[in-house]
């Protein structure tokens, strides 16, 4: 069974941040709350995690991995930004938006989607995760937290003990999230496409 981990939603506490990071660094696989629901996660360079998340979830190889970033700097290492492409980032992030874009060379062939070179990308807005990923230094590699024949996301630590507790290391619990997962934007060809509407509001993309 998975070890609980109880940190403040808004004031997290150093040392329970440095635990949940020392978790990933180590190879564990995580629940964790984002700003727009429970996420699983590893660490970037985990192919065992990453392996785990897709029995989780039974995704095929098509499934594309997101890349939970501290900030739009840390971006461009990951994805292929244009111009036009950096300033719609710039407007949405931090927020519950997921980004597919174009990967570089920095990021492993096993995280892309395999036609398409694609990754995700996302910037969340909850104080949890942005000292863990200020603490990590690095991305955390996520995928939404929904589980097979589920319309909707896990959305607190009780049902996430309760139906993945068996199957990762560590549940965080910072309170609950929204019901609702990030709406996923397509940037990868040049213009915007909406492959999800999630919580993030596109009513100015129209």
């Amino acid at each position: 069974m998975a070890r609980l981990l109880d940190i403040h939603p808004t004031n997290p506490q150093q040392r329970l941040v440095a635990a949940a990071v020392q978790a990933l660094r180590s190879g564990s696989l995580i629940a964790y709350p984002t700003d727009s629901s429970y996420a699983l996660g590893c660490h970037i360079g985990n192919k065992r995690a990453m392996d785990r998340i897709r029995r989780i979830r039974r995704t095929d190889k098509k499934h594309n991995f997101t890349l939970v970033c501290s900030d739009l700097s840390e971006i461009s290492t990951y994805a292929r930004v244009d111009n036009w492409a950096y300033r719609l980032l710039k407007s949405l992030t931090p927020g519950p938006y997921t980004f597919i874009l174009q990967s570089t060379r920095e990021v492993p062939k096993r995280l892309q989607n395999p036609k398409r070179r694609t990754i995700g990308i996302r910037v969340p807005d909850h104080a949890l995760v942005r000292a863990m990923l200020d603490s990590l230094g690095e991305p955390i590699m996520s995928s939404t937290l929904t589980l097979p024949g589920d319309d909707m996301p896990i959305t607190n630590s009780e049902d996430a003990m309760a139906r993945v507790g068996n199957d990762v290391d560590l549940v965080i619990d910072a309170g609950p999230t929204g019901i609702e997962p990030t709406t996923v934007l397509d940037l990868s060809h040049g213009d915007v496409e909406i492959l999800r509407q999630g919580r993030g509001d596109t009513s100015s993309l129209a």
